[in-house]
Order: C-alpha cells, then sequence, then structure tokens
C-alpha cells in the first residue's frame, strides 16, 4: 500500500477494463431488480470494510459482488409529500415508475394516507413492471426476508391507501371496511397481478392466517375474516390445472421439483424472516438459496421473467441502530446478487440493484483502517459507526467497556428517539446487462422501472423493441 507503483497499477487496470467493454444495447429476455432495504452509501462502504475484515484483512477495498457491476448512476428518492421516504412510496416509484405520497403503496399522489375510496378508484392506481412484464408473457417472483406482504415486496402487486394494511385486522384498526378496503394479503392471493406471480417466497405467515387458527409452528394468524388465503391460493391453483407448492421450510425449499413445478408460495416464517448471523432454526433459507430457486423456476418460461428480490432486514436492524446486523445483512444480499449473475447471461438478462432510501448511519471521525477509532478530545474511545437519532441515545460514554462484538450491540445514536429514521440521502443503482449503461448520472427514483420496462420491451412506454 505504501508504494506508489501499487495504486497506480490498480488505476491503470481499472482503466483498461473500462476502455474494453461494450455497450449492450440488445433486448433484455430477463430483468432482476434487487432492492437493498436501507441499503445507504455509507452501509455499502461500512459493509464492503466488514467483509473484508471477516477475510482477514482490512477492507475498505473489498468490492461487494454487485459494486463490480459496469454502470453506476444515483437515485433521488423523496416522496411528493416528504422530503424522506419510507419504504411504502419509494416502492411504487421504483416498481410503478410514479412518485407517491408516504406511507402508500401502488397508487398517485391524488390518494392520500387511508384514503379508502381514493385506492379503489382503478384511475388511482398505478401498474407495476411487474405487472407490465405479466401482460408481455413473462414469469414473475417476488423474493423477501421480510413479510411478502411488508411494503417493499406489496410494491410489485398490490394498491393500498396505507402500507399498514397487509390484513384485514390492520384495515379495522385504521377504522375503514375490510370489505371495501382489500388488505395486501388478500391482493396478493385473489387480485391480479398477485395471483399470477410464480414465486412467492419470504416471511409472514401470519398474514395468511385465521386468528383462531394455528400454523405450521404453532402460532396464531393475524386475520379476523376467518379465512385461510394459504388455502385460498393452492385453491385458485388447483381450478387452473396448474403444478404448485406451498413450502414453510428451508427442506421443503431444498427438495421442490423445480423442473415440474409452476407456482410456488414459500412462507418461512410467521413474521420476517430472522437476521441470518442470529438464526439457529435450520429451518429458514438464506436470500441466495431462495434467489436460486426463483430464477431456476422461472427460466422455464422462453419469454423470459422479472423477478424482484429484497433484502429487507438491512433496514430494520438500522432501526434498531444495529449495525453489526444491517452490515451483515448486506454481504448476504450481496450473495444473493453474485448467485443471481452466475446463472444468468450477461448478453440477455438486465440485473438492477439499488435501494428505497437511506439511513442516518454515518462513518465519522478519522479512525484507522477498523471499524473503531479514538477521539482526539477527552481520548475516549469513540464508534466510527454511529447514528443521528435512535433508541441508542447516551450521553459521552466509554465504549471500551461495551461488547461492540456482539451482533446485537446497539451504536451510539445523538438523537433520542424510539426508533432510529430514514435518511434523506440519494442512493447508488448498480446495473449490468442490456442498456445497463442509461442509469448513468443522478436520477428520479421513478427513472428506474422505465429503463427496465425499455430494455425488455414491457409497458405502456418506449422501448427498445420500436426501433425494430
Amino acid at each position: 500500500f505504501t508504494d506508489a507503483e501499487y495504486w497506480n497499477t490498480g488505476a491503470q487496470s481499472t482503466l483498461h477494463q473500462k476502455l474494453a467493454r461494450r455497450l449492450l444495447t440488445g433486448r433484455a429476455k430477463n430483468v432482476i431488480l434487487f432492492l437493498g432495504d436501507g441499503l445507504s452509501i455509507p452501509t455499502l462502504a461500512a459493509s464492503r470494510a466488514y467483509l473484508g475484515q471477516s477475510q482477514g484483512h482490512t477492507g475498505e477495498e473489498t468490492v461487494l459482488s454487485f459494486e463490480a457491476f459496469p454502470h453506476t448512476g444515483l437515485s433521488k428518492t423523496y416522496c411528493v409529500d416528504s422530503q424522506v421516504a419510507d419504504s411504502a412510496c419509494s416502492a411504487t416509484a421504483y416498481l410503478g415508475g410514479v412518485k407517491a405520497n408516504i406511507g402508500t403503496i401502488g397508487v398517485m399522489a391524488k390518494v392520500k394516507l387511508n384514503d379508502c375510496k381514493g385506492m379503489r378508484n382503478a384511475s388511482n392506481q398505478v401498474t407495476s413492471i411487474l405487472k407490465w412484464s405479466q401482460d408481455a408473457g413473462k414469469s414473475t417472483g417476488v423474493v423477501t426476508t421480510t413479510r411478502v406482504t411488508h411494503a417493499s415486496p406489496a410494491g410489485a402487486y398490490s394498491y393500498v391507501a396505507n402500507r399498514n394494511w397487509e390484513t384485514d385486522a390492520e384495515v379495522r384498526n385504521s377504522k375503514q371496511d375490510p370489505e371495501v378496503c382489500d388488505d395486501i394479503a388478500e391482493q396478493l392471493v385473489n387480485n391480479s397481478p398477485g395471483k399470477n406471480i410464480k414465486v412467492i417466497l419470504g416471511g409472514g405467515r401470519k398474514q395468511f392466517r385465521s386468528k383462531n387458527a394455528v400454523d405450521e409452528e404453532g402460532g396464531p394468524g393475524r386475520r379476523t375474516d376467518n379465512v385461510d388465503l394459504i388455502a385460498s391460493w393452492e385453491t385458485d391453483k388447483k381450478k387452473r390445472g396448474v403444478s404448485y407448492k406451498y413450502l414453510w421450510n428451508k427442506g421443503q425449499l431444498a427438495r421442490v421439483d423445480m423442473n415440474k413445478t409452476e407456482f410456488i408460495l414459500g412462507l418461512f416464517s410467521r413474521d420476517h424472516l430472522p437476521y441470518k448471523i442470529l438464526d439457529t432454526s435450520g429451518t429458514i433459507p438464506t436470500l441466495e438459496e431462495m434467489t436460486r430457486v426463483a430464477i431456476r423456476v422461472m427460466n422455464k418460461n422462453p419469454n423470459g421473467y422479472f423477478l424482484f428480490v429484497e433484502g429487507g432486514r438491512i433496514d430494520h436492524a438500522h432501526h434498531d441502530t444495529k449495525a453489526h446486523l444491517a452490515l451483515d445483512e448486506t454481504v448476504e444480499f450481496a450473495k444473493a446478487v453474485q448467485a443471481a449473475a452466475d446463472l444468468t447471461d450477461e448478453e440477455d438478462t438486465l440485473i438492477v440493484v439499488t435501494a428505497d432510501h437511506a439511513h442516518t448511519m454515518s462513518i465519522s471521525g478519522y479512525p484507522s483502517r477498523d471499524l473503531a477509532g479514538t477521539s482526539g478530545v477527552d481520548r475516549l474511545p469513540y464508534a466510527t459507526l454511529s447514528y443521528a437519532n435512535g433508541k441508542s441515545y447516551k450521553p459521552r460514554y466509554d465504549l471500551s467497556k461495551e461488547n461492540m462484538n456482539d451482533p446485537n450491540y446497539r451504536y451510539p445514536a445523538a438523537v433520542p428517539l424510539s426508533s432510529e429514521t430514514h435518511g434523506g440521502d440519494d442512493v447508488a443503482v448498480f446495473a449490468r446487462g442490456p442498456w445497463s449503461h442509461l442509469y448513468a448520472g443522478t436520477f428520479e427514483q421513478n427513472f428506474i422501472p422505465h429503463v427496465m420496462a425499455y430494455a425488455s420491451c414491457v409497458g405502456k412506454g418506449r422501448t427498445v423493441c420500436d426501433k425494430k
């Protein structure tokens, strides 16, 4: 590192690679959108250092799988009515191509929070690239480490005036009529495009089962309408005469015959999937494993596919100021991206990796190349990683007495809040494959699906096929 030749040689090698790369301008048969929920740029930097240290070196020079993609841009994440986005309005942007109000999913900004009447108006609903892809005859899939009805995956298939309406119970809690305002789980199972999604893998089993029922792991559901939506999903597939599998554990996923199964619903936890580093159950598949299955199942379609994959628990760890967990979940996310890259051809598959919003974690001070340092004022050690706000607020204290190796350790926060908040930063977009070079510069978040649609010839806007 101390020799100038080391740095000059590395820079020249990068220059050579960039000069040799040709732009891909064919049609994208397949599109995969990876969404790191809350994957801010500081999270990227800290995660690569974390990964490098786990591999036995200083880390900053390490590259996460998608950081090697050839094209990068910046996405502006604000909502119509909020400078700092949540995962609902942002999902409408990067999946539906339209910016909306905070807390709403799949509807225009004309629809305010809890506006049931407005959300039911078809003219206010925003279809997603998942629906555009289905209309073009492609297979579609949704994979997440959160509940499959959570805000990010719901952006692919639902239209709701409140992101919390995952079951009829939440609709009723908002003083709305669940017989009128369809909840997200109900829309996924009974409505288009949800019922036509080939592969659905994630958590949130309780959103599909009655509170009077007991699921495979002995826990009750959340629904108050006495409906078993998993059974409804199976009934729909039986009526259509298609092959299907409902799965609830890792072993079943590993054994599924991907060549003979057309539809898969995998709900591997009552709630969100556990953090990978904390999971000792042996029953929960990794994001990488779920991604591999989804691609292999949908790859049978000669028309191609659209797949949405979310590393959703990065966000949850940040809200709890548990930076260690957030970085580990980011590394797991990068493994899933690498799996997709390994299973696909860059010539016909566009892979886009981005985030919905940032967080308030920063990398600060002038530490040596590790994730802890020493203050220049009172000589007390400080955390290189810290948050602008959150439940871990404390006055100045001696971190040497803290167990920062504990994955559940809460990193310091400057302002006391019950939960750390999102950040309003731009987020990165990484891309490879046909037309990935269009993700250059700084652009609105709702631009993202328009490029995917252009490259894969779906939707009602301009596409590469128009030239032909």
